[in-house]
């Protein structure tokens, strides 16, 4: 699954680039003159992004402020759990009710596998071992909408299911089996229609080695 090109904005591939360099800049720069220079750049990028989101310049700018050191892709990992040829989805209350692969951004001190093990249980109640990476993706080449402030990467790990059962989250409504033919609404950000079908695919060949890119 390599070659792909990224959808996102040029103007928003302009600002993420101005921002890295002055998170950097500002993280390691030797002098007060640098510094300042780095505070305007990362001005411009806030100005960049809220003359074209609609958001405020303050809003933004606190935003990109909260982020400190030279700047990596975030790490989102996602569950894939099959039981009977049927996709595990969860609810999201943040987003309208639609749908996505249980998961969320791994935490400082997990394991990949903890992190997609917790994650599948805190939003779906069931419990799961995580026993293949199935796939590595940049968020930016994969469909997803909106486009993201940030450099993201998407973990989906395969894994087994052991029990519980379904249950809600504070950040869920609800979880489910679904046939491939039967997916419901997806919320975009999280889990794209090529990305469920890639996995579908995956499913039909345990064999496979993983995507990436």
């Amino acid at each position: 699954m390599t070659g792909r090109q990224a959808t996102t904005p040029r103007w928003l591939s302009w600002a993420r680039s101005l921002r890295s360099l002055a998170q950097a800049g500002l993280s390691y720069s030797p002098g007060p003159y640098d510094f300042e220079r780095y505070e305007k750049v990362l001005s411009i990028a806030a100005e960049i992004v809220a003359d074209h989101t609609g958001a405020g310049v303050p809003e933004v700018t606190a935003l990109f402020a909260a982020e400190r050191g030279y700047e990596t892709p975030k790490v989102d990992v996602r569950g894939v759990v099959f039981r009977e040829g049927r996709l595990l989805l969860v609810r999201e209350l943040a987003d309208h009710g639609r749908w996505t692969l249980p998961g969320g951004w791994a935490d400082v001190g997990d394991r990949p596998s903890e992190a997609v093990e917790r994650e599948v249980r805190e939003e779906s109640g069931y419990d799961v071992r995580a026993v293949k990476l199935l796939a590595v993706h940049d968020r930016r080449l994969h469909g997803h909408t909106p486009p993201a402030l940030w450099g993201i990467y998407k973990l989906y790990f395969l894994c087994e299911l052991l029990g519980g059962g379904p249950q809600a989250s504070i950040e869920t409504s609800g979880a489910a089996f679904f046939a491939e033919e039967e997916i419901p609404e997806l919320s975009l950000g999280r889990t794209t229609p090529e990305v469920i079908a890639r996995l579908f695919d995956h499913a039909r060949h345990p064999d496979w080695l993983t995507d990436f890119d």
